[in-house]
């Protein structure tokens, strides 16, 4: 879902790895890394084993951590943390765009409240699982690194909760079977999921068209 933007703006085609295509007078090479730091890690190497890569920019959803920011807003964080050591990493700024907040990466959902205002209190903006994993894989390599997410679902506004997760397969596709499963332990829910997923695919094509007009 977060790459179809990508590869239908830019015309990716299937290639080896991931999908190839060009952005004015570079190559890009498009990946899908899977749900989760591990996942997020383990593509991040992969990639970086097989190609001499530039640059690097993570493009995809965030979870809002409150409930004013607009879905499909687009946030481009000027740190990023990673929740499970307190590691901390500053993408490359993107221009034109204005870096603020931080994004913070977990595995876990978090959706206690009290958790929320902590977070906020240190200046956390949005949530993913994988920003972090990428951004120290980077590092390591010393190969430079962005992110460009947009706000997919808002933590706070009740459209998440803890099994969420298990409706999408480990490469984040839409598994029927589990919503089906989902839908039928809450009868209620399902126009829940559909303005979920009207969110998700408004936050990838804004995130999509961010990151293009970032390149050009």
């Amino acid at each position: 879902m977060e790459l179809r933007p990508l590869r239908r703006r830019l015309r990716l085609q299937q290639g080896n790895p991931g999908y190839t295509g060009r952005v004015g007078d570079h190559a890009a090479i498009a990946i899908v890394t899977g749900i989760g730091t591990a996942r997020a890690h383990a593509a991040t190497v992969q990639l970086l084993d097989q190609v001499n890569v530039e640059w690097v920019i993570v493009v995809g959803i965030t979870g809002g951590i409150e409930n004013q920011t607009p879905v499909g807003t687009v946030l481009l964080p000027e740190l990023v943390v990673n929740g499970a050591d307190g590691s901390r990493h500053r993408p490359k700024p993107l221009r034109p765009g204005n870096a603020h907040g931080t994004l913070w990466t977990t595995d876990s959902l978090l959706l206690d409240p009290v958790v929320h205002a902590d977070l906020r209190d240190q200046g956390v903006v949005s949530l993913d699982m994988e920003t972090a994993a990428i951004a120290t894989v980077c590092e390591q390599r010393g190969v430079p690194w962005s992110v460009v997410r947009a706000v997919s679902d808002r933590a706070g506004d009740g459209s998440v909760d803890s099994e969420i997760l298990g409706l999408a397969t480990a490469d984040g596709r839409v598994s029927f079977s589990a919503a089906v499963r989902y839908l039928l332990r809450h009868p209620g829910a399902g126009p829940r999921l559909v303005r979920l997923a009207r969110g998700a695919r408004l936050a990838s094509e804004r995130a999509a068209d961010a990151a293009i007009a970032a390149l050009a």
